[in-house]
């Protein structure tokens, strides 16, 4: 390596005056910045002024080894760069907001009888998307409101071809059962175009609308049809009364606004969509503590966008480069002002929640003897049902928190059915073979659900590996597995220890066990289904994978084909009589 010291001057003379993405590396070629211009070498001389106003930035500089450039043929192209590599690198200076689940949409498909329904990820020009929306709970409260309002249908298009009857929620007026002809092609089609106006905002003119036919129904004398239709304008002037943001008809807007407490910063973002509040999110970025609310907005607008739709209009409580407006009075003031209320609210209830993590982890140090500077667990759990599909699980609690990004399952393998205790050194070893390989993070304390063979095995398991300085705990299950009353086994010291119901500690582990069982159970539930609904069809003779396929698409599903009469198999291509009776007696 060049030992050289670094010359800027040099340096920014040759650079090019081209958009494109510079990262400042240190001594040893790690990553401090990534950065996007529009000119190279306007920004990155901008760096090496007399002043430089940010402290978190001189810091940086005084760190500087040398800087490394590409070019781009765009701003755009810069901005997506800077994102991949801020992803890839993790820079030690950079603002980041780590979020990488999709934003969750509602749907109405390209179907003839078009379906309601939930959607992430790629989507298909054949159907109709409203959104985005903050989190899935928003899409469903919504999806329930227009089943009340409008009763379109939900389900998948293979269980609405192969209905012989209304389902439950067509009893419950929840769905008008075009499946079974309850309701007209037109009619049908005239309430998904009414759900898709109110969904824009245009609820005055569906209002205006289901009236008119209201009032022409009444006059033909068609009561019957009247009520429905004044049934649907009632609950759709509920659902208007109950709205708590009135705006303009139709908005789209994104309104972001920073807070700052203690030291630690938050985002809160709040989507109107349709001139509806549809719900906020909050982020709480890494690498901010020095940054101002400009510098933090800033940030998080251009790694947001990159991959979220634009809206017309974005609203910040700070002006930024990036284009969003800073209102001073009116609606969107009180927009603005409810998103930042939100994000001082997030970081008090953040805050409350690590004064009580350090709490709970202080007194679980002094419970078990723990080094003060023991600060992460990882604990294991093994589900399976009768040894069958035996799935373990690894979650980690590190930084007062749990951090789900580094959950792992593991699908056992060459164990002798029903064996735990293989399974639990077969997923310490899988977990920890590769720590000093590759940059893997140590634990401080290993906790294993259940008792001393458990704990155990986790412990051959670790010094195998030569990792005999990890604590191991099992966690045993008290008399009538009654929360409370656990055992904790200290593995090596040959002692159990049993804290107080109330003890601050205990309900640590007590979290982070039940996390390790729920991310388990998760697991095996879904790799036994697969194993299922896989075998239980293609091990009846004359079932292969092509006729497993069918059946599962003509009926929606392996349940469907359980409650099949032999009459609705032989319905399905390829399926003759004597097979239809050969399958219907193999699964019953």
């Amino acid at each position: 390596m060049d030992d050289a010291p670094f010359d800027a001057k040099r340096f920014v003379a040759g650079l090019p005056s081209l958009p494109g993405v510079y990262r400042m590396l240190g001594a040893n070629g790690e990553a401090l910045y990534v950065g996007k211009a529009r000119d190279l070498r306007k920004r990155v001389s901008s760096y090496f002024q007399r002043s430089v106003p940010s402290p978190r930035i001189r810091m940086m500089l005084g760190q500087l080894a040398r800087v490394e450039v590409t070019a781009t043929r765009s701003e755009d192209e810069a901005l997506l760069l800077e994102n991949n590599l801020i992803k890839s690198l993790a820079p030690r200076y950079n603002i980041v907001f780590r979020d990488d689940k999709s934003y969750p949409y509602l749907m109405l498909s390209g179907h003839r009888f078009p379906r309601l329904g939930f959607h992430r990820g790629a989507r298909d020009a054949a159907h109709r998307y409203f959104g985005p929306f903050p989190h899935a709970h928003a899409v469903r409260e919504s999806i329930q409101l227009l089943q009340r309002v409008f009763r379109l249908r939900t389900c998948e298009d293979s269980v609405f071809e192969n209905r012989s009857r209304p389902c439950l929620l067509h009893q419950i007026r929840r769905c008008s059962a075009p499946c079974t002809g309850e309701i007209g092609e037109q009619e049908y089609a005239q309430d998904v175009e009414h759900a898709a106006l109110f969904l824009r905002g245009r609820e005055d003119d569906v209002i205006r609308s289901l009236t008119e036919r209201m009032q022409a129904a009444s006059v033909r004398r068609h009561y019957e049809l009247a009520a429905a239709l004044r049934d649907q304008v009632r609950a759709l002037s509920r659902v208007q009364a109950r709205q708590y943001v009135e705006s303009e008809q139709g908005v789209e807007a994104d309104v972001v606004a920073c807070a700052a407490e203690g030291g630690s910063v938050c985002v809160n973002l709040v989507m109107i969509r349709g001139g509806r509040h549809v719900g906020d999110r909050s982020f709480f970025p890494a690498n901010a503590d020095a940054a101002g609310p400009a510098e933090v907005l800033q940030a998080f607008l251009e790694q947001h966008y990159v991959e979220q739709p634009r809206p017309p209009l974005v609203l910040a409580n700070h002006a930024v480069e990036f284009g969003a407006l800073v209102p001073q009075q009116g609606e969107r003031r009180v927009w603005l002002d409810m998103a930042y209320k939100n994000a001082q609210l997030a970081l008090q209830q953040r805050e409350r929640e690590r004064s009580a993590q350090e709490g709970r982890l202080a007194a679980l140090h002094e419970a078990l003897g723990l080094a003060d500077s023991a600060q992460r667990i990882e604990c294991f759990d093994i589900s399976h049902t009768m040894g069958e599909a035996a799935v373990a699980s690894c979650v980690v609690y590190d930084h007062h928190a749990m951090q789900k990004g580094e959950y792992r399952r593991y699908n056992m393998r060459d164990i002798t059915p029903g064996d735990d205790y293989a399974a639990m050194r077969q997923a310490l070893a899988r977990r920890y073979e590769r720590v000093g390989l590759e940059d893997g993070k140590v634990p401080d304390l290993v906790l294993v659900d259940g008792g001393r063979g458990q704990a155990s095995a986790a412990r051959a398991a670790l010094a195998e590996l030569g990792m005999n300085d990890v604590g191991v705990v099992g966690v045993a299950k008290g008399p009538g597995r009654k929360p409370g009353l656990e055992e904790l086994v200290i593995e090596g010291e040959g002692i159990a220890v049993r804290l107080p119901p109330t003890h601050p500690g205990l309900h640590l582990i007590q979290q982070i066990r039940d996390e390790a069982h729920r991310f388990a159970i998760v697991g095996h539930r879904a790799r036994r289904a697969k194993a299922r609904t896989t075998s239980s069809l293609t091990q009846i003779p004359g079932v292969g994978a092509r006729r497993r396929q069918q059946l599962l698409a003509h009926f929606g599903g392996l349940r469907e084909v359980q409650s099949a009469a032999v009459d609705d198999l032989v319905r399905v291509e390829g399926i003759s009589r004597p097979l239809a009776e050969r399958i219907y007696k193999a699964l019953h």
